[in-house]
């Protein structure tokens, strides 16, 4: 069973983007994969934030793919891509699955990096 965590914005996503992503995760599920999505599956209770920061961290490790739903306002999902990319960097295996399109710039950005890891680059040491 494939393990999939998705990094997505929780706090003040729009309900359309919710509901995008709440069928994307229904449709793994029906396929099989064990999900974790944490406005579902990570307590957001927590007063100040370190529970949700780690908890999403060990799911993430858990994860045999991580699956990115690219907001650029997310700055929890900036946390847990930062998390991916350490990951990645210190030679974990995870597949990366942009969720939504991402559109290439012409100067460097979080968007070229996250192409170039859904596109297999290897950033392992």
């Amino acid at each position: 069973m494939t393990k999939v965590f998705i990094i997505c914005p929780v706090r003040e996503a729009p309900p359309e983007i919710m509901e995008q992503i709440r069928a994307y995760v229904a449709k793994l599920e029906t396929d099989g994969c064990q999900v974790h999505w944490p406005p579902r599956d990570t307590d957001q209770s927590d007063p100040h934030g370190i529970n949700i920061c780690l908890t999403n961290c060990d799911g993430i490790i858990d994860a045999d793919e991580v699956h990115i739903w690219f907001d650029p306002a997310s700055h929890g999902s900036d946390f847990d891509r930062g998390i991916l990319f350490a990951l990645l960097r210190v030679g974990f295996p995870k597949k990366v699955v942009l969720i939504n399109p991402v559109e290439p710039t012409p100067h460097k950005s979080f968007a070229n990096v996250l192409l170039a890891l859904a596109n297999g680059q290897n950033i392992g040491r």
